[in-house]
């Protein structure tokens, strides 16, 4: 008698702190796994293949479209991005639940993968991480001193038509707080192993 993982689908806007609250909940749940994206860009210094991505070439990733091995694929400017169903499905029929760290137009395609797969729509939940305010998100993008004037434009500009999809998302995080922010994040991925969907058919026959 085994149970289903969770597919948990998280989405929010650059500079909400995201991969922050990842970790905290990955330090206290070590049981969360990660998926790790596919894509055809090249590596950036420091990232390595099978850790930070799954760097494959143009022509490896047109031969995966193919064989039906993405759950999503999308162009992002020059280069593709894809999250394999190996990835995810193969880790929640083992019991084990995974976090996708991935943008809104990804999420939105996994939720049309999810109405055409009735698994995949049993055990996924969608988690959208918000900023106390669109104010204090452009304060932070600032207080990183990384991005030119023109890059943050663009990221805010980004970030004000990722959160106006929060609505389609089933939960909803607000990073205001760190500590705070953690400890509810921490405390709903626990709960997604009661939902009734992942217990096994059989548990009281």
């Amino acid at each position: 008698m085994s149970k289903y993982g969770t597919v948990i689908v998280l989405s929010g806007p650059s500079g909400v702190g995201k991969s922050t609250l990842v970790s905290r909940v990955r330090a206290a749940m070590p049981g969360l796994e990660f998926s790790i994206s596919c894509t055809t860009r090249n590596p950036r210094v420091g990232e390595q293949h099978g850790v930070h991505y799954y760097f494959l070439s143009r022509e490896e990733f047109e031969r995966r479209i193919g064989n039906d091995e993405f759950i999503e694929h999308a162009q992002v400017f020059a280069n593709r991005y894809g999250t394999l169903k190996s990835e995810v499905l193969e880790r929640i029929r083992r019991g084990r639940s995974v976090v996708l760290d991935i943008d809104v137009q990804g999420a939105m395609k996994i939720r049309d993968a999810a109405a055409r797969d009735p698994e995949l729509a049993a055990h996924t939940v969608w988690v959208f991480i918000g900023p106390p305010s669109v104010e204090a998100l452009e304060k932070r993008l600032r207080g990183r001193a990384t991005d030119s004037e023109e890059q943050i434009a663009l990221r805010l500009g980004t970030a004000k038509h990722e959160l106006s999809f929060w609505k389609k998302y089933d939960y909803l995080v607000i990073n205001d707080d760190l500590d705070i922010a953690a400890a509810e994040m921490t405390g709903l991925f626990r709960s997604f192993e009661l939902r009734t969907a992942n217990q096994p058919e059989e548990l009281f026959s």
